[in-house]
């Protein structure tokens, strides 16, 4: 099992870059950022900055989405920092979530979000493609390599990343709802030609290692607050008790009223007081280094091969070097 870290790109850019050197030096294969560019810094930039100061570790936005930059950009930054640093990008997209919606702006549809990942790995990989009837290449290019990992919930997503994404991002990290829904992206592989276990399962969530279950989970609680929104939409479009998605990733949305994206991803978020201590648990990894090694072996075992930490709370130093000492070289 791979190991990631995820970070917001809040000032200073050299914090994030000092995090990032240090979670190589433990041992973390991936580093990845938010990409939601009015609440936080540019990420493309620090992500540049990233691969120039480590040697290894593959970077790429978690997640990106097909509206902010268009999909020629998004291509032509990914082939630039790859030409630059030797193909170490991948690229995490979905239909935008913060990014869209501080802007005033809906997520992107899924047919949008499917023809985005086809250009942007296209251009990217050093291919034509087709971009509304205009055929387009970036004559620059050779020898890219972009994988296209795509972030997703409800069964028609799920569903479309089994299709066509390189891998799958799922941002908790109950044992339960991963089997649920690897099964949902294995199985439409599968019905679509491909090899199911050719895409790359990632389970990113918070990680907090300490015996305080109490603070822990106050410094978490703002995550059950952002999956809220994406199952807020699943509800909407599917309904709460329809059978298509899991009532175990549903039911604790119904005490939730509105959203204030002003304390989006952060410890303390008040638009998250809805969620209750059974969800952080679920959803995060808290508790002692046993607890966490226990956790990340049943995901393995369900076909995980990255977990990625996100790492927005008071322990972020601690994390790392936790993971690096006790946690990654039981996974190696």
């Amino acid at each position: 099992m791979d190991f990631g870290l995820v970070l917001q790109t809040d000032p200073p850019a050299t914090a994030v870059v000092g995090l990032m050197r240090r979670a190589e030096e433990a041992g973390f294969r991936y580093g990845w950022t938010f990409d939601s560019c009015v609440l936080w810094q540019e990420p493309f930039v620090i992500l540049s900055r990233i691969l120039e100061h480590t040697e290894r570790l593959v970077v790429g936005p978690m997640v990106t989405n097909p509206s902010t930059r268009s999909p020629e950009v998004t291509a032509s930054t990914f082939a630039t920092l790859n030409d630059m640093y030797g193909n170490r990008t991948v690229c995490g997209i979905g239909r935008g979530d913060s990014a869209m919606r501080v802007a005033g702006r809906k997520p992107n549809t899924l047919a949008t979000l499917r023809d985005t990942m086809r250009i942007v790995r296209d251009l990217a990989e050093g291919r034509e493609t087709d971009m509304d009837g205009t055929t387009v290449r970036l004559p620059w290019v050779s020898e890219g390599r972009l994988p296209v990992w795509m972030a997703a919930y409800g069964p028609k997503a799920l569903a479309l990343a089994g299709r066509e994404a390189d891998g799958f991002i799922l941002q908790l990290a109950d044992p339960y709802l991963t089997e649920w829904m690897i099964k949902g992206v294995r199985t439409a592989a599968a019905e679509a030609g491909r090899d199911p276990a050719s895409v790359t399962i990632c389970v990113a969530a918070p990680a907090y290692v300490g015996d305080d279950l109490a603070h822990a989970r106050e410094q978490c609680r703002w995550f059950g607050g952002m999956v809220g929104n994406h199952v807020a939409d699943l509800v909407a479009r599917y309904g709460a008790h329809s059978g298509l998605v899991p009532e175990a990733l549903t039911s604790y949305i119904e005490q939730r009223h509105g959203y204030d994206y002003s304390h989006h991803g952060r410890a303390g978020n008040v638009s998250a007081d809805f969620v209750p201590d059974t969800i952080v648990d679920r959803f995060c990894l808290l508790g002692p280094v046993e607890a966490h090694r226990e956790r990340l072996e049943h995901l393995r075992d369900l076909g995980v091969d990255q977990f990625a930490v996100y790492a927005m709370h008071d322990a972020k130093e601690a994390t790392i070097e936790a993971y690096g000492k006790h946690v990654i070289p039981a996974f190696g």
